[in-house]
């Protein structure tokens, strides 16, 4: 509300609270973070970000609070009020001792899992989780475009779905059981399947040309991961000459 023409501000102090947690873009997160320093803070501030460590919280240490991060490896396509959707989730932590301390029971509270992630680590963490997410969501999403251009019905899509769910399904299971998400490899990439992957790599490059750099690029790590878990058959080490031919 409007006083004396001044805009009314509210106090943004959390003094005499446990906990100052912080959900801002990560590029608003030292601005935020500096003004809320100017007022008496709650004894720990955490922050949500995967990609920044504590220190994005500075200046609020300089004020008195420890800082560290509680970073859920969950996406948020929405909000997700229930505290139940935190069961099994991963957060990554940093930080000083106080503050990770109650990091860690915040996760252990809510059934989730905890660990620490460094700052020197950050950068690339969050890359891979973007991988997992975003960059799963896009190529599901290349899979659609795909199917309406061959003018495929709607179950179709349906199934590509249902087929992604069992897939990292076996992937889940191949972790819970000790091995490399690796060991769940499929596809005629990882069988080495040459033949069939020439046949794909040619129809593709009639119905959407643009994506051959990417498909390429797709099955040539998924021969790496192959090498990584055990080795390249002779037939394999033949796709990879394939498909590093252009």
């Amino acid at each position: 509300m409007e006083m004396a023409g001044r805009r009314e501000t509210p106090d943004l102090s959390s003094a005499g609270r446990d906990l100052l947690l912080l959900a801002v873009p990560d590029g608003a997160l030292a601005a935020v973070a500096a003004e809320l320093a100017r007022r008496p803070q709650a004894k720990v501030a955490l922050h949500t970000s995967g990609s920044l460590s504590a220190e994005a919280l500075a200046p609020l240490r300089a004020a008195g609070s420890a800082v560290g991060s509680l970073h859920p490896l969950k996406a948020f396509p929405h909000p997700l009020p229930d505290l139940a959707q935190a069961r099994g989730v991963f957060f990554a932590v940093d930080g000083d001792h106080e503050a990770r301390d109650l990091a860690m029971r915040l996760a252990a509270a809510w059934g989730a899992e905890a660990g620490e992630v460094p700052a020197q680590a950050r950068t690339l963490y969050h890359f891979a989780a973007s991988l997992a997410a975003g960059g799963v969501v896009t190529l599901l999403s290349l899979v659609e475009d795909l199917a309406r251009r061959l003018g495929l019905p709607d179950a179709v899509v349906k199934g590509y779905l249902e087929l992604t769910r069992g897939a990292v399904a076996a992937a889940a299971d191949a972790r819970d059981e000790g091995h490399s998400v690796a060991t769940a490899l499929t596809g005629p990439a990882a069988r080495g399947d040459r033949e069939t992957i020439e046949r794909q790599l040619a129809e593709l490059g009639h119905l959407a040309p643009e994506k051959l750099p990417l498909i390429r690029a797709l099955f040539r790590e998924t021969l790496r991961q192959k090498e990584r878990e055990g080795g390249l058959s002779p037939e394999h080490r033949k796709l990879l000459e394939l498909l590093e031919s252009d």
